[in-house]
């Protein structure tokens, strides 16, 4: 069965085309939606409609159904199988640069070959980006890839296909960036610069306990017990297309608790004040959450704001460009430049691998050793 999209009397209709002994079936189902501004519901009620009524293989039906067709299908099915910030990414990356793609080869799965997936992926390398400014990077690649291949292996399972043209595709060798450190002078200078900064209680809780962005923005009051000194890491909040919010943490590394500092504890009694002091200036038009960091009427902080607001901070203030996550980097390095071991940082990052945490401590020697050289080439040319 294949589906696509149909305007009829100003409304979308659902057109599904399928196989019934030798003859070709086709249905029209009306979606009830106007076309204007109505396009993406429209799309996801086909393809529940599609994951619904289920993929049946006959003889030949591959060279019917359209690689883009095809792909919708694979994403609503995967609605069924993966969280939601996931299923958010997949969607992301296919709307964006997969889909397109597809659409304007019309391709059907059976022609869907190695060559034509190869020269799609090193076209992306090349040129890939939205904004036409270059290629993508070898990990957006090889997520396009992941799409691609997800998506094939499918068609093989529903012996749509008998084998998967993924295979064999040359993948750009994995560049992983080189980590950004700011030294304990740095980190200073930027809380001082960062004071009077909405910002500040989020940048200070980054450097302290080393959070990932996601972890800040979803503290609750519940993961801060006052009474026994205890932070603890219960929630998360991400954003692809939409935020989520989730009353868990990727991983059970990432999960795990902190001693309430004193003047974390005086920082976070005072962003307690501050939201019942806004709570009742703002009246029923405060909005009620439990997040620890939120703006003055109650909503919480999304994760762009805190992006695009600390690389402004740091360009104002003339500081070395670092993302906002290597603060976290920051933690790690002073935690072990001063003589905590491994395995310590990394239970306190909460990394899943160690190798992570080594991968760190590998840079922090790489600079060492860069700064003993210059030393001692300052010795011998002077």
């Amino acid at each position: 069965m294949t589906g696509s999209l149909q305007i009829k009397s100003g409304k979308f209709y659902m057109v599904l085309n399928s196989t019934e002994n030798g003859k070709r079936k086709q249905r029209w189902i009306s979606t009830g939606l106007p076309v204007k501004g109505n396009k993406r519901k429209a799309e996801q009620m086909l393809r529940e409609r599609l994951a619904k009524e289920g993929w049946t293989a006959s003889s030949g039906e591959a060279a019917d159904i359209k690689l883009s067709d095809y792909i919708r299908h694979w994403l609503a099915l995967s609605e069924q199988r993966v969280d939601e910030v996931t299923m958010q990414s997949y969607r992301a990356l296919a709307e964006r640069h997969v889909l397109p793609w597809a659409e304007q080869t019309v391709l059907t799965l059976a022609k869907t070959d190695r060559r034509t997936l190869q020269a799609f992926l090193d076209e992306k390398g090349r040129s890939g980006r939205l904004d036409g400014k270059g290629g993508l990077s070898a990990k957006s690649i090889r997520e396009l890839k992941t799409i691609l291949n997800q998506t094939l292996n499918e068609a093989v399972r529903e012996e749509l296909l008998q084998v998967n043209p993924c295979t064999l595709l040359r993948l750009p060798p994995k560049n992983t960036p080189q980590a950004q450190f700011y030294t304990a002078e740095q980190l200073n200078t930027l809380l001082a610069a960062a004071r009077d900064e909405p910002l500040y209680p989020i940048i200070k809780t980054a450097i302290v306990y080393g959070l990932r962005r996601s972890e800040i923005l979803g503290l609750k009051w519940d993961s801060i017990d006052f009474e026994n000194e205890v932070l603890t890491i219960k929630h998360t909040v991400v954003k692809v297309y939409s935020t989520v919010e989730k009353d868990k943490t990727k991983t059970k590394s990432r999960y795990r608790s902190f001693p309430l500092l004193p003047e974390m504890r005086a920082l976070f009694q005072e962003q307690q004040a501050e939201q019942r002091e806004n709570a009742r200036l703002f009246g029923k038009a405060y909005v009620k959450t439990e997040y620890v960091f939120c703006w003055p009427d109650g909503r919480p902080i999304t994760s762009d704001y805190v992006s695009h607001r600390f690389g402004k901070l740091l360009k104002k203030h003339g500081l070395p460009h670092i993302r906002f996550h290597e603060l976290r980097h920051s933690c790690a390095s002073l935690l072990i430049n001063n003589g905590c071991g491994l395995k310590e940082v990394q239970e306190w990052m909460g990394h899943s691998d160690i190798g992570t945490t080594a991968n760190i401590y590998g840079h922090l020697e790489t600079q060492r050793k860069q700064a003993m050289a210059e030393k001692l080439a300052g010795c011998i040319n002077g």
